[in-house]
């Protein structure tokens, strides 16, 4: 009971003393006084946590903005070096990666051709990792993690990828190997939902708790939040929509070369091709996005991809919605472009390192 009674304090400390830093992380420089108001913790409280988090490296004092009066008070801000996080946009063309610190600023970012098996695939990350930790000028030793996004199912269990549009990809342990090579714990996740997570973060979605991001591209995906928590489904399969697609016509699937191949069989001027092209892929997305909305009743669709995220085809697809929906979802289009991926990835992958280390201070 004793033990109890003392782990009570210790974990109310840890709670507050996170409350403080990820207000530090949002909204620095910013003084005792304001992290108490935002926070809704009394000021010593604030001062304890400040102390410890201090102590340990996780945030630093730093001057108030230039011009905001300060009247002697004293800013802090997360101290960026605490840690390093590699996310990865493991593509089928290209594999993409950057390298954040703990304040979520990217120090690095890069990207190789991705062809071949997945262990030539695998030697291009490492070897892209090793170049970003020397272009940061950051040690080793401070990678923390790896977030990897990969065009697959990925169990929410055990990591196990499957439906994989990369070949081999889904062939033994893609963790195991990963975590191998990078030296660092790697967490995977599906390439959607973590395009969902940067939009969430820093795009399209940024404050909205329920929405669904819908990419189109060579192929179809799609990602669900719900209470600001992505749904991953049974098997780490919701928005795999490439499924969808086995069962329908061609005359329904959006993607690059269906549409390509819809407007070479067209004739007349360019501008007619041009106008019917885009009318009949708003069409086949407008499809697509329908049972997401219907389903769900959702406020916001986000729309990305190199064939989703034209801005031109947000008008038709909004009337076509319209027309079909009593509530129809409000539509934007990715902000992040071809970024969305890695800015989920180095999102989840600071995420985890925060827990990482509030964790190993607990056991310490």
């Amino acid at each position: 009971m004793a033990e109890a009674k003392a782990a009570v304090p210790a974990l109310l400390r840890t709670i507050n003393e996170r409350a403080v830093l990820d207000v530090i992380r949002d909204s620095a420089p910013i003084s005792r006084a304001e992290l108490a108001r935002r926070t809704g913790i009394s000021k010593p409280t604030v001062s304890l946590a400040l102390r410890t988090l201090l102590e340990d490296g996780l945030v630093r004092e730093t001057s108030q903005e230039p011009d905001r009066p300060h009247f002697g008070a004293v800013y802090y801000e997360a101290e960026p070096d605490a840690a390093a996080v590699l996310g990865v946009d493991f593509g089928a063309r290209a594999i993409r990666a950057a390298l954040c610190d703990l304040s979520g600023e990217t120090r690095a970012s890069g990207e190789r051709l991705s062809r071949g098996p997945v262990a030539r695939r695998i030697d291009a990350l490492a070897g892209l990792k090793d170049a970003l930790l020397a272009e940061a000028a950051l040690p080793e030793g401070l990678l923390d993690r790896a977030v990897v996004g990969v065009p697959a199912v990925v169990d929410p269990g055990d990591g196990h990828v499957s439906d994989a549009d990369i070949p081999g990809l889904d062939s033994g342990d893609l963790r195991a190997r990963l975590e191998e090579r990078l030296g660092v714990p790697v967490t995977l996740e599906n390439d959607v939902n973590l395009a969902a997570l940067g939009a969430a973060r820093q795009g399209a979605a940024r404050g909205e708790d329920d929405f669904a991001f819908l990419l189109v591209d060579e192929g179809l995906g799609a990602a669900v939040v719900l209470g600001g928590s992505l749904h991953r489904g049974a098997n780490g399969a919701a928005g795999e929509l490439d499924a969808v697609r086995r069962g329908r016509a061609e005359e329904a699937d959006p993607c690059a070369g269906a549409i390509a191949a819809y407007a070479a069989e067209l004739t007349g001027s360019d501008e007619a091709i041009a106008e019917a092209v885009l009318a009949e892929t708003a069409r086949r997305i407008a499809l697509h996005a329908l049972p997401l909305a219907a389903t769900l009743d959702l406020p916001l669709v986000v729309l990305g991809g190199s064939v989703g995220g034209d801005a031109a085809l947000l008008g038709p697809i909004a009337r076509l919605l319209e027309d079909w929906l009593v509530f129809p979802p409000r539509l934007e289009t990715s902000a992040l472009g071809d970024t969305a991926v890695l800015a989920g990835a180095l999102a989840a992958g600071v995420d985890a390192t925060l827990e990482h280390v509030f964790e190993r201070r607990v056991r310490a």
